[in-house]
């Protein structure tokens, strides 16, 4: 199944956008996971919005992408923390 999710998304990446190209990533994380995502992205700035109950924090990356298969690897980095959602 991981392969087939990856070569789905490679494969839409690949027709919307033209590498290198800045992409953006979105998180919901629970609150206390904010710092382990922002962890991961010590070079790059974040928006974050806490979610109506403050539970939950949305983040927002913009990052210069070189191609589809970094984009898939922050993904795949970011898959390891728990209760990460990615939008």
């Amino acid at each position: 199944m991981e392969n087939n999710w990856s070569d789905s998304l490679r494969e839409k990446l690949d027709q919307h956008y033209a590498w290198p190209s800045l992409y953006t990533f979105k998180f919901i994380v629970p609150k206390e996971k904010v710092d382990e995502v922002k962890k991961l992205f010590p070079m790059h700035t974040s928006t974050e919005r806490a979610s109506k109950n403050g539970n939950y924090v949305s983040i927002t990356l913009n990052m210069m992408m070189p191609d589809s298969q970094t984009v898939i690897g922050v993904y795949n980095q970011v898959s390891t923390i728990e209760g990460l959602i990615a939008l």
